[in-house]
């Protein structure tokens, strides 16, 4: 079960909500919840990568706007 890196963040995020729900929901065999844990620790780098991918374009738009001033 290897998450799509093509993932955008919203669907990543969603995707790993709906693992997570399952997981609590209970009721799952050992195996099915080892599965959507994978998955969710995949989703969870992929929603980590967009996101630390967003910082550095914020950080690189204040460094411009800082040494325009």
């Amino acid at each position: 079960m290897s998450a799509d890196p093509t993932l955008d963040y919203e669907a990543a995020r969603d995707e790993l909500a709906d693992v997570v729900a399952k997981l609590e929901a209970g009721g799952l065999s050992l195996e099915e919840s080892l599965g959507l844990w994978e998955r969710g620790e995949a989703l969870a780098k992929i929603c980590d990568r967009h996101l630390a991918g967003a910082k550095e374009r914020i950080e690189s738009a204040l460094a411009a706007a800082e040494s325009e001033n």
